[in-house]
């Protein structure tokens, strides 16, 4: 009798021994982060490595991975809402509709650059836009927008028509054939899209310039998540790793753009929810910050 205790005892030690021992194992929850719309789209590089920075500040035991398939934006969006386990984080830009529907971490992950706007045109077009002043002005010119984009919404606003398009991919193809003039890129996108497309250029002489900002968004039930990525960006901005990995993937870009030589076109965002934290400078790029770029 006492050998078959102590048997089950040993037994019992040694299951707790294994289960303890794989706890790490059982905590370390994967994360999926979408993959971009295409297999050249860089877009996604920068906010997903700031993700796994930020999870690591954290000393969160998440791992995030890029979801499986491509992934539109909206689609992401929908995923993440509906908490299907497909996406559990997705980064883009804010609106009051999409606050609604998801669980935003308000710290614009690309500092606001998200709103400064150059123009992707054809290369025989190139010096077209040399004295546009105004939004006015641009109206001659036919542009496009993903549909779902809240870009879309903001030129309306501002009194500019862009067809709306359901393809990202699509956009370049329009502007190649000539059934638009020119594509309002971000600063941090347009350089990899016009090296992939070297029919377009980027045009000299403008940049619009809205406030607006990108977040990380998670489902609205996932407060802890939300809460890990929060605290994991505080401390890569206390620390100074986010402005580094900031500046590693923008600096040369931004000196590129010279935009302390362009001519600003300021337009306002209907879309910009009361809650964004414009007034903690140090979450926005400002063309002072020109100087700190590598």
């Amino acid at each position: 009798m006492l050998q078959t205790r102590l048997r089950l005892c040993a037994g019992l030690i040694a299951g707790v021994l294994a289960a303890l021992l794989a706890m790490p194992c059982a905590l370390a929850e994967v994360l999926f982060y979408p993959r971009p719309e295409s297999l050249d789209d860089e877009r996604g590089d920068y906010p997903f490595q700031l993700l796994q920075l930020a999870l690591i500040k954290a000393g969160s035991a998440e791992q995030v991975v890029m979801s499986p398939h491509y992934m539109q934006q909206n689609r992401s969006i929908i995923e993440v809402a509906n908490a299907t386990g497909k996406v559990h984080v997705t980064a883009t830009m804010t609106s009051m509709e999409r606050e609604q529907l998801l669980l935003p971490i308000r710290i614009p992950i690309s500092k606001g650059l998200i709103g400064w706007r150059l123009l992707l045109v054809r290369h025989a077009d190139h010096g077209h836009y040399r004295n546009v002043r105004s939004i006015a002005d641009l109206g001659p010119y036919k542009v496009a927008q993903g549909h779902d984009w809240p870009d879309l919404t903001i030129l309306r606003a501002n009194g500019v028509d862009p067809a709306p398009v359901s393809s990202y991919s699509s956009l370049f193809g329009m502007l190649k054939a000539g059934r638009i003039d020119y594509l309002p890129r971000s600063v941090q996108e347009i350089w990899a899209e016009a090296a992939r497309h070297p029919e377009l250029a980027i045009e000299p002489h403008l940049v619009l310039r809205y406030p607006a900002a990108d977040y990380f968004f998670v489902n609205r039930a996932n407060t802890r998540l939300a809460d890990q990525i929060r605290q994991g960006l505080e401390a890569a901005i206390a620390d100074g790793s986010m402005d580094q990995l900031f500046y590693r993937h923008y600096g040369a870009l931004l000196r590129e753009a010279a935009l302390d030589k362009r001519r600003v076109i300021d337009l306002t965002n209907p879309l910009l929810p009361p809650e964004t934290p414009l007034a903690r400078k140090e979450l926005w790029f400002r063309l002072d910050d020109l100087k700190r770029a590598p």
